[in-house]
């Protein structure tokens, strides 16, 4: 049997019509907000970059690698259940053997890299920009380097993350995990 139409009262009771109740679903989806907010916040950093030099680009795209040993809220969220891809990138990094693991690297960040991961990571640099622990500039460029195609970022944040979990690189408060 089907459920109310849009314009018939709410079966929860309210009284109010089915289409501006329960169940109804409005405005943009949770991806579209996250890539907005990090849209947003790149356009509103991105004078910051306009009269750079390739060399001083390049200089801060080197730097983008090192940006999540700063502080624990520039790594990514690890996969709850640890699968066949990332247990080989947690052994890889375990036995410091990188070209091992290169296409787990590259499998486990194609499941993380999500809009919401990267409006988390844009909103901690924001932060980290406002606490001037990183240069405007530099914050500048890792959130072009978010609301871009370009994995840079997502991929040092993973790796440091797993260094973490694993035990191999201490947490940016410098404390070590058992792993």
């Amino acid at each position: 049997m089907p459920g109310p139409g849009r314009n018939q009262p709410c079966p929860c009771g309210s009284g109010r019509k089915t289409k501006r109740c329960c169940g109804q679903q409005r405005g943009p989806a949770a991806d579209q907000l996250a890539r907005a907010h990090v849209a947003a916040l790149c356009k509103e950093t991105i004078g910051d970059l306009a009269d750079l030099s390739d060399h001083a680009l390049d200089i801060l795209w080197e730097s983008l690698i090192d940006l999540p040993g700063l502080d624990y809220s520039m790594l990514v969220t690890l996969p709850t259940l640890i699968g066949p891809d990332l247990q080989r990138l947690r052994e890889s990094i375990q036995d410091d053997d990188p070209d091992w693991g290169w296409d787990a690297l590259t499998a486990v960040a194609q499941q993380i890299d999500t809009p919401q991961q990267r409006a988390r990571l844009a909103d901690a640099i924001a932060s980290l920009r406002d606490q001037q622990r990183i240069s405007h500039r530099l914050a500048a460029y890792a959130l072009l380097d978010l609301n871009s195609p370009s994995t840079r970022l997502i991929g040092a944040s993973l790796l440091e993350a797993v260094a973490v979990s694993v035990g191999a690189h201490r947490t940016p408060g410098g404390l070590q995990i058992a792993a």
